[in-house]
């Protein structure tokens, strides 16, 4: 059907062949040869062809209707925003989503899906100047990256692609949407000031080590050792001489002349040490104030170098300026200062589901939906696994994007929607003085910020007085010990504080781990930018151990016991999952893996004391994803 492509001019000669690519490509006949050109007009000379082959035996009247048909979807082809990638090909059967996505807790809609894959590809045969190292599991080289699923106005469907920071230390790649605001633009203020903390920096360089030459500097220190060396020397003399007199005093009475003369020394001793700290601290201090002349043109520059950086970053702050669905535009430092007036941390804005709804905005591009994922290597200290999708980050993006989406009908928030009936729970051992609930998968321990729905609120409703001896991650479900008064939560409490008390959880892993059992020491501490994430942190953390143990390897999953000896936040879920514990997440864990119908993580088995009597009680209680 070749020449159902042909052009024609206003007289209905044949002029040129449109084909069917991202290319208008127009050849321009005569009576024995033609040209190409591009479809912007600029002419380009092509391979010449005998214009005969092409018109003979063609249907004039059939060519007529092809050419008003041609001229007719010409005329409606889109003119698309740079960054928009068209989706060429049939996207997977699904619906239309219905609202946008909720960032911070989502499972990635088919569009989405495809979008990524569509993105990872171009990333598998890519030539960065970036190594993201993906063959390592931890290091500084990952990055996340993300699509935003958009509708054109003509109903052109197709998805925009970002990366968080820079990639290559850059921010503008190709295929990719620019950053909300550009640091590293080379005439921008912020490169400019940039140079100015650069040579202020190097004017105190120079000062401090034309300090470090002189005399004064060193001096100053070998007085210091010197008094150091003198105070001490003198009260070991005067402890030695306090010991004699001690002595004198208790071998026999002494006469009074005698008794005199000890406290005559005595007093001497003491005005003798005041002296010689009064000395020293005067000479101490003369040099100390010769020294701060000397150093005082550098404080000066600190001090000028603190109130530009200060500057510098309210200026970066206010040059930050998103929209939001409603066209309303709000800067990093009004949307901050709205959440109580906290500071933007670094990096703020600067991730990709900011970037990608600032260019959907900018551009009248309808959002669809939005999926997030890793590229390369963890960071130390933090799980990510390559190729995985991960929520938005809470710290930088939760108070950028509760104003983006403003005005965009989103998903609901699982946390908030996804609760469990508010019904009895069910009670697997009680008497007098304790209770072991079932707590359900999705159900709080205790109120949270956003609901205040939980096993206390619940409990409390049938015994007023219950405290819950220790808590379960709100995705976790399982056995949780209550205490029904003040005395026995106390012994109950005390129990936990001395590790009397044995827990045992069973664990779906999304792999089968390599060895048979182990034990995992990992220190954990909140991931400040992103709670509730934990993180990994030798220096920061707080010490987690856990032994573990195969329970039965299935055929691409496995299930495994965990002996927590500490309680620390996500302790299971992290330790399952970062490279340095068993490398492989539990199924369902949206936060360290891949989301799921549910998190599989089951507190199965308790063993405590009974707090009146002190026998031995064991709970168990079978998991739901338990074969």
């Amino acid at each position: 059907m070749f020449y159902k492509n042909l052009i024609y001019d206003e007289k209905h000669n044949l002029k040129g062949i449109l084909f069917p690519s991202t290319y208008f490509i127009a050849y321009h006949f005569t009576l024995t040869s033609y040209d190409v050109s591009t479809q912007t007009g600029a002419k380009s000379p092509g391979t010449r062809h005998p214009f005969s082959e092409v018109r003979n035996g063609l249907d004039s009247v059939l060519l007529r209707k092809e050419r008003l048909g041609m001229e007719e979807r010409a005329a409606q082809q889109p003119n698309l925003p740079e960054c928009f990638i068209p989706f060429t090909e049939e996207l997977p059967p699904a619906e239309r989503p219905a609202r946008f996505t909720f960032p911070f807790q989502y499972q990635p809609h088919p569009w989405a899906l495809y979008a990524a894959q569509a993105l990872q590809q171009k990333l598998d045969s890519a030539t960065w100047q970036h190594n993201f190292d993906v063959e390592k599991a931890v290091g500084d080289y990952g990055k996340m990256f993300g699509v935003l699923v958009v509708e054109h106005a003509s109903g052109q469907l197709g998805y925009l692609a970002a990366f968080s920071g820079k990639v290559a230390g850059q921010n503008h790649h190709p295929g990719f949407v620019p950053p909300v605001f550009d640091v590293l633009e080379e005439t921008g203020f912020f490169r400019k000031e940039e140079k100015q903390l650069n040579l202020l920096n190097e004017r105190i360089r120079v000062l401090k080590h034309k300090l470090l030459g002189t005399s004064l500097e060193q001096t100053l220190k070998d007085a210091q050792l010197d008094a150091q060396t003198a105070i001490q020397a003198l009260q070991k003399k005067h402890k030695e001489a306090k010991a004699l007199r001690d002595a004198k005093r208790s071998e026999a009475p002494l006469r009074p002349q005698v008794e005199q003369q000890l406290q005559h020394e005595s007093a001497r001793d003491h005005f003798e040490m005041k002296d010689l700290k009064r000395t020293w601290k005067a000479r101490l201090e003369t040099l100390e104030a010769q020294l701060r002349v000397q150093k005082e043109p550098i404080e000066q520059l600190k001090q000028e170098r603190r109130q530009r950086s200060a500057e510098l970053q309210q200026q970066l702050f206010e040059q930050f300026r998103f929209l939001n669905y409603r066209g309303e535009e709000s800067s990093l430092a009004t949307i901050f200062s709205e959440q109580g007036g906290i500071q933007p941390p670094a990096g703020a804005g600067e991730c990709a589901a900011p970037k990608l709804l600032q260019y959907a905005y900018l551009h009248q591009l309808q959002p669809l939906c939005l999926a997030e994922f890793w590229w390369g290597q963890s960071p130390v200290g933090e799980i990510r696994l390559h190729r995985h999708y991960y929520p938005a980050c809470r710290g930088k993006c939760a108070p950028i994007l509760g104003h983006m989406l403003q005005g965009l009908e989103c998903d609901p928030n699982p946390q908030q929607q996804s609760l469990p009936p508010t019904d009895a729970l069910e009670i697997v051992f009680e008497n007098n003085d304790l209770l072991v609930i079932n707590k359900p998968a999705g159900l709080l321990s205790v109120p949270g910020k956003e609901t205040a729905d939980s096993v206390q609120l619940r409990i409390r409703g049938q015994f007023p007085e219950a405290l819950l001896v220790h808590r379960l991650d709100q995705h976790t479900s399982g056995l949780l010990l209550i205490g029904k008064n003040l005395d026995s939560y106390r012994v109950l409490q005390r129990q936990f504080l001395e590790h009397r008390i044995q827990k045992r959880y069973i664990a779906r892993l999304e792999g089968i781990p390599a060895a048979l059992a182990g034990t995992i020491d990992l220190p954990l501490r909140v991931d400040l930018d992103d709670r509730p994430r934990q993180m990994v942190c030798p220096t920061h953390g707080k010490a987690a151990r856990t032994h573990w143990k195969l329970f039965k390897a299935e055929e691409q999953t496995a299930l495994v016991h965990f002996f927590p000896v500490t309680g620390r936040t996500h302790q299971l879920r992290v330790h399952a999952a970062h490279p340095q514990g068993l490398g492989i997440p539990i199924l369902g864990d949206s936060l360290y893996g891949t989301a799921a119908d549910r998190l599989h993580l089951h507190a199965g088995y308790l063993l405590f004391y009974d707090p009146a009597t002190g026998a031995e009680i064991r709970v168990e209680s079978k998991a739901p994803f338990e074969p």
